[in-house]
Order: structure tokens, then sequence, then C-alpha cells
């Protein structure tokens, strides 16, 4: 892999994991303008695993918080605000991981066509548009209750479809539900560590059947530059939804579902 390919790819993984754009449907435009040769199984490994370091490394306060009150409300049985969230990340993951690994197979062969990455691109862009114009709610990620918790959850099984964005229709799901902009995302982003990790794990196991050689150098540059980007972009993005909502984003997805149409069509 030479630099320009290095660097164009992490910067893809590391700034459209966390917005609600669908980094499938940018990561399946690359091969579309360029000649570059598939990545490979290992470079997508160091990829995620920067991303996963950059939002554990932004969240480390809380995630640390939320460690120990839960494992305290395992002896007292009593739970605080960090202990609820530790357990509403924790639950609000199972789903996408029972489904994920059902339905892997068929997602991989049968979902993943850039017809269907458009039309969730622009369907799902539509109804985050809706939720942050109809959003009118203040509720921080401390006053959420299982009722929240379980809709989220169900709406990330929906980000297993390509062009989706599993932050996208996790903050929408959460913008329905009454929480603000600032604690969507939030939550949005907690929930992705497992996530991340999950697949990452699953991903390193592929790695550990294949015999073909591993190019340590562009893993380690391309999972630094993931993970600097990927933790500008969640500072930033949490900055910028405060101030401007979520309307460019959606026509963001737009205008992309609709070059996904025009190159493939």
């Amino acid at each position: 892999m030479d630099w320009l390919q290095i660097v164009v790819l992490a910067l893809v993984q590391g700034l459209t994991e966390f917005l609600p754009i669908s980094s499938s449907a940018h990561l399946i435009l690359v091969p579309v303008l360029t000649d570059w040769e598939d990545q490979g199984l290992a470079f997508d490994v160091a990829l995620h695993l920067g991303s996963l370091a950059a939002v554990v490394i932004y969240f480390r306060q809380d995630l640390l918080n939320m460690t120990r009150s839960w494992f305290g409300s395992l002896q007292t049985r009593r739970l605080d605000a960090d202990a609820k969230l530790a357990w509403a990340v924790i639950l609000g993951t199972l789903p996408v991981g029972v489904f994920g690994l059902l339905l892997k197979d068929w997602i991989e062969t049968d979902l993943r066509g850039p017809y269907v990455m458009a039309g969730t691109l622009i369907g799902f862009g539509l109804l985050l548009g809706f939720a942050d114009w109809w959003n009118k709610g203040q509720r921080a990620t401390t006053q959420m209750n299982w009722k929240d918790v379980a809709v989220i959850a169900f709406a990330q099984v929906l980000a297993l479809i390509p062009g989706t964005s599993r932050s996208g229709i996790t903050i929408t799901a959460a913008l329905l539900m009454g929480l603000s902009r600032e604690a969507a995302a939030r939550f949005s982003f907690l929930l992705s560590i497992p996530v991340i990790a999950l697949a990452g794990l699953l991903e390193v196991y592929g790695l550990v059947r294949s015999p073909l050689a591993v190019d340590w150098s562009s893993l380690f540059w391309g999972a630094l530059l993931s993970g600097i980007s990927a933790y500008l972009c969640i500072h930033y993005f949490m900055v910028f939804i405060r101030r401007i909502g979520m309307q460019p984003f959606v026509v963001y997805r737009l205008v992309l579902g609709l070059l996904l149409l025009w190159f493939f069509w």
C-alpha cells in the first residue's frame, strides 16, 4: 500500500465511523473513484482499532466512572446514574450482537449492493432529518428509561444494513425518544465501543486464519491516522450539533445516495 491509500482509507474510516453518514457507503466509493486493490482484512482491523482507541480515550472518564459503578452495583444491587448508563450500554448491545451473528452471511452476500446503500442513505437520512426537526427534548442520558434503551438498541440492529449508519440510526432513535442532541450523540458513541470491539474481534479471527503476510508499517500508520481523525471527529461533532443540528448531515446523505445511484446505474 502506498502512502496516499493509507491516508485516504484511514481518514475515511476515522471521519465516517462516528458521523451519521455511513462509513460503508464511503468505503464502497473508494475503489470506484480509484484503481486501488482491496486493502485487505489486516488493514481493516487496524483502522477499527484506531477508531476504537479514539472513542475510548475521548470518553475515558465516563467509562472509568461507569465501570466502577457497574461493579459496585453487582455488590450492592443499587444503581446510580453511572451504573444505569453502563447497564444501558451492555443491554443496548445485545440485540445487534445476536442479529449480527445470525445474519452475517446474508448481509455480506445479499445486502452489500450499491442500490441498497443508496436507499438506506436516503431513507434513513430523511428519518434523521425528521427526528431532528421534530425533537424538542432536553433529556440527558441519566434520564433514560429502559424503554428508551430498548428502542435505541433495536434501532441499532438496522445498522447491520449497509448504508444505514450505526451512529445515524441510534441518534435518530434517541431523538425520537426525546433525548437532547448532545445526549443522543453521547449515548450513540458509548454504544459504539462494544460494537466496534466485537466487529474487530471477528475481523481478528478472520485475520488469524489468513495465511497472508502482514505489512506492519501500513497497519501502524493506518491505525494512528484513523484514531486521530476519529477523535477530532467526535470532539467537533459534539460542538457542531449544539449549534446547527443534524440537517447538514441529512443533506450530505441525500447527495451521497444520489451519487451512488448515478455511479452504479
